[in-house]
Formats: C-alpha cells, sequence, structure tokens
C-alpha cells in the first residue's frame, strides 16, 4: 500500500479553449478555419456546463482544479476589458470554492486574441506589456480567491509548434523567430510574477504561489554511448532546464509546475546542431506501450525527471499528467504507474505537492481535433453527455484515501 501526504493536492486540468467553445476573439478561432482544420466549435460547452462538471470532480473526490482563463473573453479588443467575462470566471472560482475544491488558475494556454497576434503576437517587442496589463485587470479583479497562478503553461512547447515547427499559429518555421518569441515570453513571465506578488501585497492577502507550468521530457540515451549520454545532458538543459534556471536566477518561481507525458530516446545519428537537438532512435531499440497519438508510455521518465529538479530547492506540481486512449484499462494503468512513481520521488525527498491529471474532460486536442480522448469523463460531443469513465472512479478512490493499494 503506497501513502501519500495527507495535504496532497489531488484533481484534473483542463484549458479554455480546449473546453469552453466559441471563444470566437482567439487567434485559433479564424485559423482553424483558413487551415482546413477539425473546428472547435462548442467544444465541452463548459462555459456553461462547468457546475455541472465541479459536481462531477466533487463526486470523485478531487480537492484541486486547473483551468485556464482565456485572454481573448477578457480582452476581446485591445485596451478594452470586459468586467462580464471577469464575472464569469469569479463565478468559476467560487464554484470550485463551494465544492472545497482548490483552484489552480493559468493566465495563457496557448491561445492570444486576435489582435495580439495580427501585428505579431509574442514576436511584437510590445506583448509582454501586453500580456502584464491583461494580468493586472484578472489578478486584481480574482486575488482573494486564489493561491495559485500558472502564468504561462509550456511555452517550450508554444514557441516550437508555433513558430519553429509551424504547426500551429502563425504557422512559421524560423529559428530567429522563435527566439524573438521565447525572449518576448520570458520576460512576461517575469513581469507577471512580480506583478502578482505586489497586487497580493497590496492588498495584504497572503503571499500567491506563482509559476509556469513547464512540460518535460525524459531525455534517454538510446546507447550509453558517450555522444548520447551528451546529447541527452544537452537537450535536458535545452528544453528541460533552461526557462526554469532564467526563472530561478530572477526569482520568479515559487514551485515548478511539471507537465509530463513521454520520453524522447536519443540516438545520435552524426554530428551536427540539428542532431543534437533532434535526433532519436528510429530502430525500435526499447519498445514501450504507446498512446493513441503514437507517444511512448514511460513512467519510470516522471520520476527521473522529478529526481533532476531537486537542485532547485522548490515544492513542485504535475500540473499534467496524462494518456489519450479508446482502452480504459490502459488510462488506470497509466495513472497507477506514474502514481508509484511520483511516490518514490517523494521518497528520496523531492517535495511535490499535488498530481492534476490532463484531462478532466475529453476535449479538443488543438490540430489534432476532437479524436484524442484523454478525459477522465467521456464527452458525447453530440449531446455534451459527460459519462464518467471507470478508471475516473478508482482514480477518485485515490483522492479520497490519498492511498494507492
Amino acid at each position: 500500500m503506497i501513502k501519500f501526504p495527507e495535504n496532497f493536492l489531488w484533481g484534473a486540468a483542463t484549458a479554455a479553449y480546449q473546453v469552453e467553445g466559441n471563444n470566437i476573439h482567439s487567434d485559433w478561432w479564424p485559423w482553424e478555419e483558413k487551415a482546413g482544420k477539425e473546428r472547435s466549435g462548442a467544444a465541452c460547452a463548459h462555459y456553461e456546463l462547468y457546475e455541472q462538471d465541479f459536481d462531477l470532480a466533487k463526486s470523485l473526490h478531487h480537492n484541486a482544479h486547473r483551468f485556464s482563463i482565456e485572454w481573448a473573453r477578457i480582452e476581446p479588443e485591445e485596451g478594452k476589458f470586459s468586467q462580464d467575462e471577469l464575472n464569469h470566471y469569479l463565478q468559476v472560482l467560487l464554484a470550485l470554492r463551494a465544492r472545497g475544491i482548490e483552484p489552480i488558475v493559468t493566465l495563457h494556454h496557448f491561445t492570444n486574441p486576435v489582435w495580439l497576434s495580427e501585428p505579431g503576437g509574442w514576436e511584437n517587442k510590445k506583448s509582454a506589456a501586453y500580456f502584464t496589463r491583461y494580468c493586472d485587470f484578472v489578478v486584481r479583479g480574482l486575488a482573494r480567491h486564489v493561491r495559485y497562478w500558472i502564468t504561462i503553461n509550456e511555452p517550450t512547447i508554444y514557441v516550437s509548434h508555433a513558430f519553429l515547427f509551424g504547426v500551429w499559429p502563425p504557422q512559421s518555421k524560423s529559428f530567429l523567430r522563435m527566439r524573438r518569441a521565447e525572449k518576448n515570453m520570458l520576460a512576461a513571465h517575469i513581469q507577471a510574477y512580480r506583478l502578482i506578488h505586489k497586487i497580493y501585497k497590496a492588498l495584504q492577502i497572503p503571499k500567491p504561489f506563482v509559476s509556469i507550468s513547464q512540460h518535460m521530457m525524459a531525455l534517454v540515451p538510446c546507447s550509453l554511448d558517450w555522444k548520447n549520454r551528451f546529447a541527452a545532458f544537452l537537450r535536458q538543459k535545452l528544453f528541460n532546464e533552461s526557462y526554469l534556471d532564467t526563472f530561478a536566477r530572477h526569482k520568479t518561481l515559487d514551485f515548478i509546475g511539471v507537465n509530463y507525458y513521454s520520453r524522447q530516446l536519443v540516438d545520435l545519428k552524426k554530428w551536427g546542431l540539428r542532431n543534437l537537438v533532434a535526433d532519436v532512435c528510429e530502430s525500435n531499440h526499447h519498445p514501450a506501450p504507446q498512446n493513441a497519438l503514437g507517444w511512448a508510455i514511460y513512467p519510470e521518465g516522471l520520476y527521473q525527471v522529478l529526481v533532476k529538479l531537486k537542485k532547485y530547492h522548490l515544492p513542485v506540481m504535475i500540473t499534467e499528467n496524462g494518456i489519450c486512449t479508446s482502452d480504459d484499462a490502459q488510462r488506470w494503468q497509466f495513472l497507477k504507474d506514474h502514481l508509484k512513481n511520483i511516490h518514490r520521488a517523494i521518497g528520496e525527498g523531492i517535495p511535490v505537492t499535488g498530481y492534476l491529471y490532463w484531462s478532466l474532460l475529453d476535449n479538443f486536442e488543438w490540430d489534432k481535433g476532437f479524436g484524442p480522448r484523454f478525459g477522465l469523463i467521456d464527452i458525447d460531443y453530440q449531446t455534451q453527455k459527460r459519462t464518467v469513465r471507470e478508471s475516473a472512479k478508482k482514480f477518485g478512490r485515490i483522492c479520497e484515501t490519498h492511498t494507492l493499494e
């Protein structure tokens, strides 16, 4: 029997654009049509049905829930802020609090207002200032109900997918453009962190906990020759730690939010910058089960990631970890195996404070559309009927007892 700390946070996560529906002022809305992608449309209608969804979370004994605020709802036109939309998110917070569920609030989860994306989005020198202004409006309005803030979700994934690989809007394939966006995002977090703490101090509220959610992979050398080990070390520094190092230097992390899904098998074909950062094993040397998107399921990688975070001397929260699969037994196995590895890390002195499964609901999986099923709760997109999966009930028993049998 595995026992977790009594004050451990248990729950699941969502992102506004993926579940709310009809975020018509966001840059993804026109892009879906322009790029010929599946339309997000009403998504899970969570904007209207959030209380029903939180009732389900409460019935599953969740004591925490991560959600995001849609910037484009709050500021649909540059400099014009919507008090009505802020009030909506206040009601979302109050609904969570009424059910004894701790909110973890994300301020940016991949989407931008159209007005920001048109003049260059995060490449725009003013983007950090725009983001900080938006944060000021939101945080002042909601601070009394929030202890945990995530400023930016997975900045490394956002800049790489939007500005380097070209699979998300604005579909750029430019290293220089990516670096410009990255620089502005780093500045945005640092400014937002300081602003949030300043607001809490002015309002005489106990200090908040502010972080980012950092996408982290287990970077595993395919063979133990020194080339692969060096490439894995380099990628760890570049992809997993570089942002954390910057924020740690500026003292702008109160905890570390970790999003973990998979591993990368590092197998260098030849020397070269692109090879060092991108070559992976293509020979199936270390086979692993996969999720519906073909990502390797590698639970021990979460332990490996957590151990490497010990040097930061900060609490860690798993802000995303989940599987898309049509096999619910596989989902339950995934959950159990990852929780065992978290418990192992806790036993070695890593201060893990919570676990948020991705996702509470099946949802719109960005450029992949509605096909991948990540949810603890099944969504019938035709009727918006919610059905709690068996894995969710079993996870609920862990949430209730803090114990994994």
